[in-house]
């Protein structure tokens, strides 16, 4: 079973929705997706909070396999905040509070058990951190990158420089077409892998996902829900579904992709099913598994 490292956010999440709210809630980028990543192999976390994060609740992230030896608690420091309230399109959203506090002075360094990762995924964090980060492995099989469009418009080169290191970029599709200037998601895509990346994949959010790769297009929808109770760490669980299937792969090729592309559209179907990570908190294996089954029942065509 290969090894994982994610390097990304730790919050507290206040979130608001029409179904309810939580306020406080464990949160951010590593946590969402080293939750997914769990169920298919061992994570190694990289990130920082600050003294008011509450750690006992990362404990049933411990029971299940993610080493925190990696997070980072500033004594006397405030944890990254945000606070944001969902409208009845769950694809919209205000942002009323975004307070770094111990994220803006983030300064990875991996513990030296956790530079032989055979996949890192690289949150969506500031591109020259993200360098940071790969100067600090050894020879990961695969790399995995997240962005935003912050980023992609204040720290361009930066992340030029990224993308030359990444084997697998995740983005949306507004992202593409910020990247590269296309308006045809297609078009787009075959440009990002000419800038490093051999294969990419574009969230879609409600309407599924695509995946190129040199073999050509994959798309899988995403999983039908009558109840959509919070998004938000859809996106995270996506790419920790997808990288913890791999991990547990005898191999890396297209067929293992395509399946992994399923997984990550399963998991991401959970998280928006609780506040927070509570679903996720609450999955089971044999949950995933049974979803998987009727993800494929769903897009049969014999």
């Amino acid at each position: 079973m290969k090894s994982i490292l994610v390097v990304g956010s730790i919050a507290l999440d206040t979130i608001e929705t029409p179904q309810g709210g939580v306020a406080d809630a464990p949160g951010g980028s590593a946590i969402y997706f080293s939750a997914a990543a769990s169920f298919f192999a061992g994570v190694n976390l990289v990130g920082i909070a600050g003294e008011d994060f509450p750690t006992e609740r990362l404990d049933w992230l411990r029971r299940r396999g993610v080493d925190l030896e990696g997070f980072q608690v500033i004594a006397g420091g405030r944890s990254f905040r945000w606070h944001g309230r969902y409208h009845s399109d769950p694809n919209q959203r205000d942002t009323l509070l975004t307070e770094l506090n111990v994220f803006q002075d983030f300064n990875p360094q991996l513990p030296e058990a956790y530079r032989d990762a055979d996949l890192v995924f690289l949150a969506n964090i500031d591109p020259e951190l993200q360098l940071q980060v790969l100067e600090q492995v050894n020879r990961p099989q695969l790399v995995i990158l997240d962005t935003m469009n912050f980023w992609i418009e204040g720290k361009p080169e930066a992340l030029r420089q990224v993308l030359k290191k990444t084997d697998l970029l995740i983005v949306n599709d507004s992202e593409v077409r910020q990247l590269t200037g296309e308006i045809n998601l297609i078009t787009g895509a075959r440009r990002l892998t000419g800038m490093g990346p051999r294969v990419l994949i574009v969230k879609k959010g409600e309407h599924g996902a695509m995946m190129l790769t040199e073999s050509g297009l994959c798309c899988t929808p995403a999983f039908p829900l009558e109840h959509v109770c919070d998004p938000t760490g859809a996106g995270d669980t996506f790419a920790g579904g997808f990288t913890g299937w791999l991990a547990q792969a005898a191999s890396l090729d297209e067929a293992t992709l395509r399946r992994a592309l399923v997984y990550a559209a399963t998991l991401a179907s959970f998280t928006v099913e609780g506040f927070s990570v509570q679903r996720l908190e609450s999955l089971t294996r044999a949950e995933i598994e049974q979803r998987v089954t009727d993800f494929h029942q769903l897009t049969r065509l014999d």
